[in-house]
């Protein structure tokens, strides 16, 4: 149970703080030298930061049901749509297999988490843009969709390389946010939709799980709060100084 609830407190702020889940979740258990999170834990976590996010942007999430009458609601929804595409498209792509061999190169993810790192330290030379979401443009969708689709390499993390793109696109940093945040709600149900069926084949659902998704949960609400509040005084200035050093510390001891 313990070790549910601490995997579910990595998954919960790591999804959304720009510092890679997926970096994490290979360089915690090298450097700890513990087991990686198994098919189960890995796939029910995916379900703990889905809550989270769908419950800190739930008015949003409503507001498309009435895509017809809204025109704020259809605009957001056609950059969701095309940004979704790339990472699917790779995802599903005989890319997905190289991709998933760097999984077991702890060394090669440690690189990757401090590209992330430079990655976040170029966003602060960015001029900061006053664009808000229900002005994006199908090409802005198109950046967006392709930096996270970037992001399926473990250590690169996918909110990092989304706000970056979003800013990069003129986007306020807040609005850069949201934008991330919303994307964030196919590409994790679909990493989860995966997993879990994965999960019902090999049958290895344990109850004890559950705390892992609660923990995920959470965390990941509050990691959401935190960093929209962290965006608008400091930008991502400190998520690229911690991605530089532990990615740094990581490649020289695993």
């Amino acid at each position: 149970m313990l070790t549910a609830a601490f995997w579910g407190l990595i998954q919960g702020l790591t999804e959304f703080l720009p510092i890679s889940s997926s970096g994490h979740l290979v360089l915690v258990p090298a450097l700890l030298g513990w087991d990686e999170p198994d098919l189960a834990t890995s796939a029910l976590l995916h379900v703990g930061t889905l809550a989270a996010v769908v419950a800190y942007y739930r008015r949003d999430l409503a507001r498309l049901v009435h895509v017809r009458s809204d025109p704020e609601a259809r605009r957001i929804l056609m950059l969701l749509a095309i940004g979704t595409v790339p990472a699917a498209v790779v995802g599903l792509s005989p890319l997905s297999g190289p991709i998933e061999i760097l999984f077991d190169e702890p060394w090669i993810v440690a690189l990757f988490l401090i590209v992330t790192g430079v990655v976040l330290a170029f966003s602060l030379v960015l001029a900061v843009g006053s664009r808000r979401l229900d002005q994006g443009r199908w090409p802005d969708a198109v950046v967006v969709g392709l930096a996270q689709a970037f992001a399926l390499i473990p250590g690169i993390s996918r909110s990092g390389m989304t706000i970056t793109a979003g800013v990069a696109q003129g986007f306020e940093r807040v609005q850069a946010a949201r934008y991330a945040f919303l994307l964030a709600v196919p590409a994790i149900a679909g990493a989860g939709l995966i997993k879990g069926i994965d999960l019902i084949n090999e049958g290895g659902f344990r109850a004890e799980l559950l705390v892992g998704v609660a923990v995920a949960a959470v965390t990941g609400y509050l990691a959401i709060a935190g960093l929209i509040r962290l965006l608008a005084r400091a930008g991502l200035a400190p998520f690229a100084v911690y991605c530089i050093v532990f990615g740094g510390v990581a490649y020289w001891l695993v």
